[in-house]
């Protein structure tokens, strides 16, 4: 995993340009892994808005992956559940190239990253999640078994659908 004081970071990118800011912001996340109060939270607004910018993603978001899952992970208490959907929104991302291929140096630590979100969620699983942190596990489950599809559209499911489907109306 890319350390967070790495000059790499200069030369990664995201959807601003470069990625000098992007250890600093996860720095800030592994201080306050709470669930935030709005989509708006910092430094969640920041993480998504650079890393997964209207579905692309960027060279930071492969280095900063493995960092989210490793500090969901070792966080104590109920998390955000951006600590799962980010990661599979970026899985997705690059599945359906929104992005550019995983540069070499990277892709061990990111694909570890992916299969760490299994760990991830045993860790969390004893606390309470409501209907959308159980979607966005279960989404990230997914991304991190290479069903992409899949945790797309779980990623997509919203209420209205999930009714239709249960009415059997599809």
């Amino acid at each position: 995993m890319l350390s967070l004081e790495s000059p790499v970071w200069q030369r990664l990118t995201h959807a601003y340009g470069k990625a000098s800011d992007v250890p600093g912001l996860l720095a800030r996340l592994s201080a306050n892994t709470a669930p935030a109060n709005s989509y708006k939270d910092e430094p969640w607004l920041s993480l998504w808005s650079s890393l997964c910018h209207q579905g692309d993603v960027y060279t930071a978001s492969y280095a900063a992956l493995p960092h989210i899952v490793q500090i969901g992970t070792n966080a104590l208490g109920p998390v955000d559940a951006g600590f799962f959907s980010l990661p599979a929104c970026i899985e997705v991302a690059r599945n359906k190239r929104r992005g550019p291929e995983i540069p070499p140096e990277l892709a061990a630590a990111y694909f570890d990253g992916l299969r760490g979100l299994h760990k991830c969620a045993f860790h969390h699983a004893s606390d309470d999640w409501n209907e959308g942190m159980a979607q966005v596990v279960a989404a990230a489950l997914a991304a991190s078994k290479g069903q992409f599809k899949l945790a797309e559209a779980l990623m997509d499911l919203d209420d209205d659908i999930i009714e239709k489907v249960i009415a059997q109306e599809l």
